[in-house]
C-alpha cells in the first residue's frame, strides 16, 4: 500500500451514484456535485475541472463505484452513464491518475490493522477487505443472497425505500453477520451515507467516516494530510462517545424500568419516579 509521494497537491474524487465529492490537498471540506444516470466519465472530468479550478494538484485519485483492474474501469457502472470502460483519465486530467474501487478507497482510509471487512451502505453496496495490510477490492453486492435477490437488493438504497428502516436495519445486520463469518474478518467498518441510520452497533462493527474515503485517496500516493487525519480521528472519537453514551442511557432506562416494576406500593413508586 506504499506509494511514492508527489511533489505538489493531490485531488481525490469520490464518485457516487447520486453525487461526486472532491477534495484537494490543503482543503478540509469536500466540494459536492450532482452525478446520476447521465454522468459519463467525460462529463465527470469536465464537472470536476470546473469545480476544482482553484485547486493546485499534480496527481488525481478516482474512487469508482465498480470493479477496477490494473488502474482501469472494467465494468460500466450500474447507477451512472456509460463511457467509463476504457476511458483515459490521465489524458483527460493531464497528470498521473490512480483509479480505485470506491469502497476499497474508503477501506484504505479506515484500516486499523488485522483482518478488516469494509461495507459501504449507499446507493448500492460497496465492499473491500484488508488482511494484514494487503488491500483486496471485492464485488459482493450482486452475489445471490435470498429469494432470488442479491445482497444489494436487501441493503442498498432501493431496499431501504422498499422495506422501511426497521426491516432494512435487520437485513443489514444479517448481511454483516454472514459476510463477517464467511470471510473470517476480525472487525467490520460500516461506511457510506446510509450507515448513519444504524442504531444498534455490535462490538465488532465500527462506524466509518466519509472523510476516510479521501484519506484513502491520499494514502494511495503516500500522503496523509494532518488536518484530514485529525478530522477523521475526531469523528471516530465522537462516534465512540455517542455509542457509549447510548449504551449508558439504555442501561439507566432498563434499571429504572426494573425499579418501577418491582415497586409494590404507591409510596415506593413515587420514590422511584422522583
Amino acid at each position: 500500500m506504499k506509494s511514492k509521494k508527489t511533489n505538489t497537491g493531490i485531488l481525490v474524487i469520490d464518485v457516487g451514484g447520486s453525487h461526486l465529492k472532491l477534495l484537494c490537498t490543503g482543503q478540509t471540506e469536500p466540494i459536492k456535485l450532482p452525478s446520476g444516470p447521465k454522468m459519463s466519465a467525460a462529463k465527470m472530468v469536465a464537472a470536476v475541472k470546473k469545480a476544482a479550478v482553484d485547486c493546485k494538484y499534480s496527481a488525481v485519485t478516482v474512487g469508482y463505484p465498480g470493479p477496477v483492474l490494473h488502474n482501469q474501469v472494467v465494468v460500466e457502472p450500474h447507477n451512472l452513464g456509460r463511457g467509463w470502460v476504457g476511458f483515459n483519465f490521465e489524458k483527460a486530467f493531464g497528470c498521473p491518475v490512480k483509479v480505485i474501487n470506491d469502497a476499497a478507497m474508503q477501506a484504505l482510509g479506515s484500516y486499523e490493522g488485522g483482518r478488516m471487512l469494509f461495507l459501504g451502505l449507499g446507493t448500492g453496496l460497496g465492499s473491500a477487505m484488508i488482511v494484514n495490510g494487503i488491500l483486496e477490492p471485492m464485488e459482493l453486492a450482486h452475489l445471490p443472497y435470498k429469494k432470488g435477490r442479491s445482497y444489494e437488493d436487501y441493503v442498498g438504497q432501493r431496499a431501504l425505500d422498499r422495506m422501511g428502516k426497521k426491516r432494512w436495519r435487520k437485513a443489514v445486520m444479517d448481511v454483516i453477520d454472514r459476510l463477517k463469518t464467511a470471510l473470517e474478518a476480525e472487525y467490520v467498518v460500516l461506511g457510506g451515507g446510509n450507515a448513519r441510520l444504524i442504531e444498534k452497533w455490535p462490538d465488532t462493527v465500527k462506524p466509518g467516516s466519509n472523510a476516510n474515503a479521501f484519506l484513502g485517496g491520499f494514502r494511495l500516493w503516500g500522503e496523509t494530510p494532518k488536518k484530514l487525519a485529525d478530522s477523521v480521528d475526531s469523528v471516530a472519537v465522537k462516534k465512540k462517545a455517542d455509542k457509549k453514551s447510548s449504551k449508558k442511557s439504555k442501561k439507566k432506562k432498563k434499571a429504572a424500568h426494573k425499579k418501577i416494576t418491582a415497586a409494590t406500593s404507591p409510596t415506593e413508586l413515587e420514590a422511584v419516579v422522583q
